[in-house]
C-alpha cells in the first residue's frame, strides 16, 4: 500500500507552468492532509496513451484522480466552469485549467460524440485521459452500467485502460455540502486492460462487451452493489418504456 508517488518521471505533456505548479503545490498537501490509501499506482502507465476509467461518486473525483495517478492526467468538465466571470469566474477558469481539465458541453449525441473526440484528441497527443463510464455520479453509491464511449476511445485509439476504484470521495463532499471535509480515501489502480481481442470500434457488440469488461474490473476494485441500469432519469410513459426494452439505444 502506497501514497501519492512524488519521484515518478512522466512523459511530456502539453500542460503549462501552472499545472505543474498547482499538481506540485497539492499533491503533497493532500498527502499530508488526507493520507490517502493508494494501491495499484505501478499499473499506471508512465508514457504512451491510457484511459483511467473510474467510478464516479463526488465532485471531487476529479480532483482526486489526478493528484493520485503517478502522472499527469487529463479529463473533461462542464463547459460551465469556464465560462464564469467576475473574481469567482476567474477562480474557477484558473483551477480546473491548471489541474487539465478541458471544457466540453454536456449532453447526448453529437454534444456526447464532441466529449469524446476532445478525449480523442488527448489521447493521440500520447496523453493519458480519465473519465466515468457511469456517465454521472452515483448518489446511492451504486455502481451503474457503463456507457460505451469508454470503449470507443479504447478501441479507435488503441489506448490501454486501467480501471480505478474510488472508495470514500463521496464522504470528503457530500451533495450538497458546500466545504470538503477530511475523510479517508481509497485510490484502487487495476492492471491494464488490452480490448483490442473485443473487434473494432465500428462494432456496437465490442462496444458494449469491451465496456462490460472495464466496468468488471472497476467493480473488482470499488466493491460498490451493482445498480445493473444506466445512471439516467428512466424514460417515461408506457410506449417509451416499451421500445427502451425492445429496441434498447446505445449510451455513450
Amino acid at each position: 500500500m502506497t501514497e501519492i508517488e512524488g519521484d515518478a518521471v512522466p512523459a511530456p505533456v502539453r500542460q503549462g507552468p501552472l499545472y505543474r505548479i498547482v499538481r506540485g503545490f497539492l499533491r503533497p498537501l493532500v498527502r499530508l492532509v488526507y493520507r490517502p490509501k493508494i494501491t495499484g499506482a505501478q499499473h499506471v502507465p508512465m508514457r504512451g496513451p491510457v484511459i483511467l476509467a473510474s467510478n464516479h461518486l463526488s465532485f471531487v473525483d476529479s480532483i482526486v484522480i489526478p493528484l493520485a495517478s503517478p502522472r499527469p492526467v487529463q479529463f473533461l468538465a462542464k463547459s460551465t466552469y469556464f465560462t464564469g466571470t467576475g473574481f469567482s469566474g476567474w477562480v474557477s477558469r484558473t483551477f480546473f485549467g491548471a489541474i487539465g481539465a478541458v471544457a466540453v458541453e454536456r449532453g447526448a449525441g453529437s454534444q456526447a460524440q464532441e466529449a469524446l473526440d476532445a478525449g480523442r484528441r488527448i489521447l493521440d497527443a500520447g496523453n493519458a485521459f480519465a473519465l466515468y463510464p457511469e456517465g454521472t455520479r452515483s448518489l446511492d453509491g451504486r455502481l451503474y452500467r457503463g456507457r460505451t464511449g469508454v470503449a470507443w476511445l479504447a478501441l479507435t485509439t488503441g489506448a490501454k485502460v486501467v480501471p480505478v476504484g474510488l472508495i470514500g470521495t463521496e464522504q470528503i463532499q457530500p451533495v450538497g455540502a458546500k466545504l470538503p471535509r477530511v475523510r479517508p480515501v481509497t485510490v484502487r489502480f487495476g492492471e491494464p486492460l488490452d480490448l483490442s481481442r473485443h473487434g473494432q470500434a465500428t462494432s456496437g457488440r465490442a462496444r458494449r462487451a469491451a465496456t462490460d469488461e472495464i466496468m468488471a474490473a472497476i467493480h473488482a476494485l470499488s466493491e460498490q452493489e451493482l445498480a445493473g441500469v444506466y445512471n439516467e432519469t428512466p424514460p417515461q410513459g408506457a410506449l417509451a418504456k416499451l421500445a427502451d426494452r425492445v429496441v434498447p439505444r446505445e449510451r455513450i
